[in-house]
């Protein structure tokens, strides 16, 4: 919200502009109101190998997208949290904001909200547009790209297209009720960046305030260690966000420390079976505490991330234990006994 009040300075009106930043305590609760329990998965298609496959002209699917998030539906998941890039931004802006808007329309048919990612500091480093690279066989997210990765440190001019990108892809869709959540900036400081990603944290919120969007801005925490970024993205976010790969007794303390924020949480990411993260004693902890269940993965495909992230199979054999994802490319659970319980979870008291 910007809002202007005027006074008088001998005899001249001087304009005085106030940007409101993080939302009252109130707002915050009544979208949580309003949104109820969010539960979904961190979404690609299948047949994207990374952000820039999924949103290119000649690579957006929306076949598989409205097929796969049916799929989504039938087990009454209502949020899906989906990746974006400056770079296909850059390379079509039109395009780009119009097939945002069609992603958008197919969701919203089947009763799926979104929370749309601008910034990453996950895997590769560099990128390009066009054609993208194949999956390296068994290597969990051979293809994913970083935003802005490298490339700010390189030229730091790029500062200037991203903030242009971020306020006219939030001025477009920050009216939008089937966008639940601005999140601004995955993982910060990943990929030994460290405190180098302070700075964009720092802009990318401004640039979100600057505009205001009717949805929440938030910046999930990840890393307990990264105690300077950590403070700044919860106490400059709307609602507070978080990942969480472990057990249940250590997503539950987490769930108590960032509980004293007083604040709505969404756990926006969760779930990678090697580590005791499963949907059987994580997700019914999230629907107890009324924390937005996000987990990684839909559909395994072209990112590969039924494979762990430390664990190849350079053969691209099955690996023994997925690591994440729920559904096989022809829409048969990997595991029925973990989509009957995700159904048992989100077909009843869906209100709550």
């Amino acid at each position: 919200m910007i809002f202007a009040a005027c006074r008088s300075t001998t005899q001249k009106k001087k304009l005085i502009v106030t940007v409101q930043k993080i939302w009252a305590q109130q707002e915050a609760n009544q979208w949580e109101l309003e949104n109820g329990w969010l539960r979904g998965c961190d979404f690609i298609p299948s047949t994207a190998v990374n952000q820039l496959e999924m949103w290119q002209e000649s690579t957006f699917d929306t076949t598989t997208i409205d097929r796969e998030l049916g799929w989504a539906e039938d087990i009454g998941m209502n949020c899906m949290r989906v990746y974006l890039h400056h770079l296909a931004w850059q390379e079509n802006k039109v395009g780009f904001k119009d097939r945002m808007n069609q992603y958008l329309t197919i969701a919203h048919r089947h009763g799926i909200k979104t929370i749309f990612v601008f910034f990453d500091d996950c895997w590769n480093a560099t990128y390009h547009a066009g054609k993208q690279p194949a999956p390296k066989p068994g290597v969990h997210n051979s293809g994913w790209v970083r935003d802005p990765g490298d490339l700010l440190f390189r030229k730091p001019e790029l500062i200037n297209t991203l903030h242009a990108y971020v306020k006219d892809i939030l001025t477009t869709f920050g009216n939008d009720d089937r966008v639940a959540i601005w999140d601004l900036y995955n993982e910060p400081g990943n990929s030994g960046y460290g405190n180098r990603s302070l700075p964009l944290l720092k802009k990318v919120f401004q640039w979100g305030w600057e505009v205001r969007p009717s949805q929440p801005l938030t910046a999930g925490v990840w890393n307990r260690s990264l105690s300077r970024l950590n403070t700044y993205q919860v106490n400059h976010s709307d609602i507070v966000t978080y990942h969480n790969y472990e057990g249940p007794e250590n997503h539950q303390a987490a769930i108590d420390t960032l509980e004293d924020y007083d604040r709505p949480l969404v756990c926006t990411e969760y779930m990678a079976r090697r580590n005791n993260s499963l949907f059987k004693n994580i997700m019914p902890l999230l629907k107890k505490e009324h924390i937005g269940a996000i987990n990684w993965g839909l559909v395994t495909g072209k990112t590969n991330t039924k494979y762990a992230w430390d664990e190849p199979i350079p053969d691209g054999s099955d690996p023994k234990l997925w690591f994440h994802d729920i559904f096989r490319q022809d829409g048969t659970p990997y595991k029925q006994d973990e989509v009957d319980l995700i159904m048992s979870l989100t077909k009843s008291n869906q209100g709550i």
